[in-house]
């Protein structure tokens, strides 16, 4: 077993990257999109936090919180979300791969992989390198050319704000050195 331990800062700002069991691709509808809002509404409402930046890829999220000054579980967050879209993806026939029966006795789903990866952002140039990559993902991946064709993200947002142009990701492809980030996923 892994030594890896998690790094709770109360306050903190975080970058997460969260993955769907065998990275099987079900996050590319809007049928799992309004089912992870409502996820993470729910979530909110008793642990809120600020989402100051998310995507959502066919087999993975990436996201951007700050928490609140006198909190830091992060990882409660993150289990009641999985579990809440867990429950309203299979409600409305979403569908799950078959898990071994270990995990059923562990009453583990075939929708999310167990652990989350979490990165505590140190800086403000920590923070801006994490921000650009998370929305830069989509062209990373090949599901995009333009970050302005791809629904499923906070660029857009991003943009109404004066944050990027709408053309930032085709743009700038040829500055992004994501060499020390590519271990993220």
């Amino acid at each position: 077993m892994s030594d890896y331990r998690r790094n709770y800062v109360q306050g903190g700002a975080y970058f997460f990257t969260v993955v769907t069991e065998k990275r099987i691709n079900i996050l590319n509808n809007d049928k799992a999109r309004e089912c992870l809002r409502s996820a993470f509404q729910h979530c909110m409402k008793e642990y809120p936090f600020k989402i100051d930046a998310m995507v959502m890829l066919p087999n993975h999220i990436h996201a951007i919180w700050t928490l609140p000054d006198d909190d830091f579980d992060y990882s409660k967050r993150w289990g009641i979300i999985k579990k809440q879209f867990t429950q309203l993806w299979l409600a409305q026939g979403g569908f799950e791969i078959g898990i071994s029966k270990s995990k059923q006795r562990y009453r583990r789903r075939g929708v999310w992989q167990r652990r989350f990866w979490e990165h505590t952002l140190r800086n403000q140039d920590d923070y801006n390198r994490h921000f650009d990559y998370l929305h830069y993902n989509p062209i990373k991946h090949g599901v995009v050319r333009h970050l302005s064709d791809y629904p499923y993200s906070s660029f857009h947002r991003c943009v109404e704000q004066g944050i990027y142009q709408e053309n930032w990701g085709s743009k700038y492809e040829a500055y992004f050195d994501f060499n020390e980030l590519d271990n993220l996923e």
